[in-house]
């Protein structure tokens, strides 16, 4: 198999662009899709735009009665019981999903924490870790065979400009031997999604699955940044002095319409036919940053780019094979 090439398609549209332009003129009525995160930010505004489509869209969730509250302008859409920390709860809602028969033509790996405090779930893994990747490699292995059977399904993995804070540290991945820094949990996880869409769309590719990551952006008004201080979101720039948040897509500050067009595009657009492997920010597939660079960029350089760690190979085949050992324990 043949990897896609990890440089820009040029693909017309741009870091302002949105999921109802990026969507437009694509139906896709008869298809089913499960967004992660789907009633909050830019998880409902990716279900949204699907449901508009044409797609059937099914939304796990952890709080049931909040999700269908929100997603009650969506009619049709299936909300069950799901909680990326609770693997008991990701193997009932995926085994529900395979006994309806149906096909998964979408999945969009979309819900997440970020920079939170240090917590563990019930196996003793480090929250975000576990939450961002551990929890949706179980949901997509086990949904494995209805993405097969859609003769054609692609997978979406949210990750984040997060990469730059951290790799993967193989040995200590949970944090039981250095200090916990909540921003380099959070990179370690953001590189383990980049990384999972890489392997993903190795071992699927044969099987018509192919897979994405994607960088929506910094978009403040959701809830992903609620364990952040304002006062570093306004030093970051993203902040006004009055607590609001400010619009600069080209330095990846965001709406949550914006936010939501490239995994949109990376579900959908038929420019990505028979490519995967690779992430994706601003609509398009980011080139990687040169290696001379990569500091600057890892320092917080906005130029649109993916380090090499995140989409190595080597490191992705070694996650999945850590991952595999790490939900079977």
């Amino acid at each position: 198999m043949t990897s896609t090439a990890q440089q820009p398609l040029n693909s017309g549209f741009g870091a302002a662009s949105t999921a109802e332009e990026v969507i437009k003129g694509i139906d896709l009525t008869g298809k089913v899709a499960i967004v992660t995160g789907g009633y909050s930010g830019i998880g409902l505004e990716t279900a949204r735009v699907l449901h508009g489509a044409g797609a059937h869209i099914v939304v796990p969730a952890r709080d049931v009665e909040r999700a269908r509250t929100a997603l009650a302008v969506l009619p049709g859409t299936e909300v069950e019981h799901m909680d990326l920390l609770d693997p008991a709860s990701i193997d009932a809602f995926a085994e529900k999903f395979l006994a309806s028969g149906r096909p998964l033509h979408l999945l969009v790996n979309n819900a997440g924490i970020m920079a939170t405090p240090l917590a563990r779930d019930a196996r003793g893994y480090e929250a975000q870790f576990a939450a961002n990747h551990l929890g949706h490699f179980q949901l997509t292995t086990k949904l494995w065979p209805a993405l097969v059977a859609a003769n054609g399904a692609r997978v979406v993995v949210l990750s984040s400009r997060g990469i730059r804070f951290a790799g993967v540290d193989f040995d200590d991945l949970q944090f039981e031997h250095r200090k916990y820094e909540p921003f380099l949990a959070y990179g370690q996880s953001k590189t383990a999604n980049a990384l999972f869409a890489v392997e993903v769309d190795r071992r699927g590719q044969a099987q018509g699955i192919r897979a994405f990551a994607v960088h929506p952006g910094l978009i403040v008004d959701t809830g992903l940044v609620k364990h952040i201080d304002p006062a570093a979101l306004q030093a970051a720039g993203a902040l006004d002095s009055e607590g609001k948040p400010i619009r600069d897509p080209e330095r990846q500050l965001k709406t949550v319409q914006q936010g939501a067009a490239t995994s949109v595009w990376c579900a959908t657009s038929p420019q990505l036919d028979g490519l995967g492997g690779v992430y994706c920010e601003n609509v398009d597939i980011s080139p990687l940053v040169a290696p001379e660079n990569e500091a600057a960029w890892a320092g917080g350089d906005t130029t649109p780019g993916v380090l090499s760690r995140a989409v190595d190979p080597e490191a992705a085949a070694r996650l999945w094979e850590v991952s595999e050992r790490l939900v079977t324990a």
